[in-house]
């Protein structure tokens, strides 16, 4: 994507990433690319934002030490850009509520 020189995104001060460290960094980043509660329905089949999601979150999982966590995460974005998986319906349509 090639963004025109007025149309660029602000680029926060340079001084303020520098106080972050990359674990915070890509903590912030998969909180930012997490689904929300309240636009779970319209956006939970879109591909790429579910794999924008499991990269983000395999970010942290590995920036943490603890890439056994970080693979799946891996896997799950790739099913999604390759289309091998599907989002499961939703638990509460079309079931009587108890």
């Amino acid at each position: 994507m090639t963004l025109s020189p007025t149309h660029e995104p602000a680029q926060p001060p340079q001084s303020a990433l520098e106080d972050w460290s990359t674990l915070e960094l890509a903590q912030r980043l998969a909180e930012r690319l997490a689904i929300q509660p309240q636009d779970w329905h319209r956006l939970n089949r879109n591909r790429h934002i579910r794999a924008q999601e499991q990269l983000a979150a395999a970010l942290v999982y590995l920036l943490s030490q603890k890439p056994d966590e970080a693979l799946p995460r891996v896997e799950q974005a790739l099913s999604w850009l390759n289309r091998t998986v599907t989002a499961p319906p939703c638990p509460t349509h079309g079931h009587p509520k108890s």
